[in-house]
């Protein structure tokens, strides 16, 4: 992720900015220049990027004007055509319940956390169509409970709620909401033994099932998919996950896999290997833009795995001193670069052909 700069007074910004704490003025993601940046207003509902380069007449997202949960624009004249969310907010098929207290405040950090994936999906070249028409799976969202927090912060089950359940279906990702719930997570993280159970963390895991949906079910892609990851037909996913919960992962699962949950099936092996790749990308060009490593995203999967786990070792002994848990847990063994190694191409060419197009 890189950082912004303030064209009214040079204010150094970032991406979840919706006022800039020197000069004041109203911030927004603006489509055009693919920047936070500072808006003039014109006084009729529209705005201007101040980017000097840039300058689009721009319109702010109905999620960012009327719940204020987002902080992306939309050009003007998509707005005056009828376009009332941004490019974010417009893949959500269901958000929360707005009555129950707390919602609106999970909702924003769900949409915090869906804008920084967008982002590194967009620096790989991956696709995220919304319109059924240019995607099959499109990808949409759905944002449920089916608990409300109590006056005590527990949270309970409402019988009127039906189970809710964080996965992928056919291009859908749902997650709880109560994954918002920073006790309630770190509760979770603990009772499954999750080293890193976090809230984009569960975006990049399940729209890796969605990728898996768009770039390799029913392609040539899967058999090289298969060759890697294993056979996802046999045993069943479901038989794969009654045995996972009945005995767990193997004691030397680390060996093979970047969890124990990658053990579970094929399907999780790809997703959390998927996963783990947005991880390293959003972290390198995070390193790298802020001139601590010199390695973004590029090319040479050895190159980055290098400098990810240089920086890794120093950012794990950095969390220790403030008694936090590693930042990268992962051990990069030849089984798991191999596997790397594929994610790694599969992307590389899903980006080739989206450049060609």
């Amino acid at each position: 992720m890189r950082y912004f700069t303030c064209h009214c007074c040079d204010n150094r910004l970032f991406i979840d900015n919706t006022l800039c704490q020197s000069c004041h003025s109203e911030l927004g993601w603006c489509s055009a220049c693919q920047t936070i940046s500072a808006l003039t207003p014109l006084g009729d509902g529209r705005y201007r990027c101040s980017n000097p380069d840039c300058a689009s007449l721009l319109a702010k997202c109905q999620n960012y004007a009327v719940e204020n949960v987002c902080n992306r624009m939309i050009p003007a004249h998509s707005a005056e055509a009828g376009t009332v969310l941004c490019d974010c907010c417009r893949h959500n098929r269901q958000i929360p319940d707005l009555e129950v207290d707390g919602h609106r405040h999970r909702w924003a950090k769900l949409e915090s956390a869906k804008r920084r994936m967008f982002y590194t999906l967009d620096l790989l070249g991956l696709p995220h169509e919304v319109d059924p028409q240019k995607a099959s799976p499109p990808l949409t969202f759905a944002f449920l409970a089916d608990e409300v927090p109590s006056d005590d912060g527990e949270w309970q089950t409402h019988h009127a709620l039906d189970p809710v359940y964080t996965g992928h279906a056919d291009g859908l990702i749902t997650i709880n909401v109560k994954e918002a719930d920073d006790v309630e997570r770190e509760r979770l993280r603990r009772d499954f033994k999750e080293a890193q159970r976090t809230l984009i963390g569960h975006f990049r895991h399940e729209v890796a099932h969605y990728y898996w949906d768009l770039l390799i079910k029913g392609h040539d892609e899967e058999a090289a998919c298969i060759a890697v990851f294993g056979d996802h037909n046999s045993p069943s996913y479901t038989e794969a996950l009654e045995r996972y919960y009945a005995v767990g992962a193997p004691a030397d699962w680390a060996e093979r896999h970047v969890s124990a949950y990658a053990t579970m099936h094929p399907w999780e092996d790809f997703a959390e290997t998927f996963a783990f790749y947005l991880d390293m990308v959003a972290v390198l060009d995070t390193a790298g833009n802020f001139g601590i490593t010199p390695t973004g995203y590029e090319e040479d999967l050895h190159a980055m795995l290098t400098t990810f786990q240089r920086l890794g070792m120093a950012l794990n002994e950095v969390n220790r001193e403030m008694g936090l848990v590693d930042i990268v847990p992962e051990i990069i063994t030849p089984a798991l670069y191999a596997k790397l190694e594929y994610v790694h191409e599969l992307i590389l060419r899903q980006r080739l052909q989206s450049t060609a197009n």
